[in-house]
């Protein structure tokens, strides 16, 4: 039997001008794992991290792995006030968009932590993959996307996400 279509859109946003943050809010809860896909460009090079339901308390933490074809390098974060989406080869600059997929799995579970597993690229520099977690068991309701100093995402940018339907 063949399946349907298992990626529903939720959202997407397609900025008009520069902005500081980018926000998911009033995720339903109706579907097994969410998928958020980013392209975008920023004001200059710069981390994406991400923050759940609005909690900025020290309770995400990352694993992130690096490498640009020739040599690669990791790096650990903890106790954090946000998780980390992208990190060294895969962040966006003004030149050059990044492009991240990144899964929620089991996102609406309440009776685990939530991870996110990010891929992000740039087609000049490498790839990063990062592997970040909240420690919260409430299901993911919001999903608010930033840089790490005054950065900001640019005019053109594009974010969606999608629910993934049970099989």
């Amino acid at each position: 039997m063949a399946a349907g279509n298992t990626y529903e859109a939720i959202a997407t946003q397609t900025l008009g001008s520069s902005v500081a943050t980018v926000t998911f809010s009033s995720i339903p809860s109706t579907y097994t794992d969410l998928v958020l896909v980013i392209n975008a460009f920023a004001s200059t090079g710069a981390d994406i991290w991400i923050r759940c339901n609005g909690d900025s308390g020290s309770n995400y933490s990352y694993t992130a792995l690096w490498g640009d074809g020739t040599s690669a390098a990791s790096g650990r974060g903890s106790t954090l006030s946000e998780g980390l989406l992208t990190d060294y080869y895969g962040t966006p600059s003004s030149a050059q968009p990044n492009i991240s997929i990144v899964q929620f799995n089991n996102y609406s579970n309440s009776t685990t932590f939530k991870t996110a597993i990010s891929r992000a690229n740039r087609a000049n520099s490498g790839t990063d993959a990062v592997v970040s977690m909240w420690r919260n068991t409430s299901a993911i309701t919001s999903l608010t996307l930033r840089f790490g100093g005054s950065q900001t995402f640019s005019s053109g940018s594009t974010f969606s996400l999608y629910g993934i339907k049970s099989a």
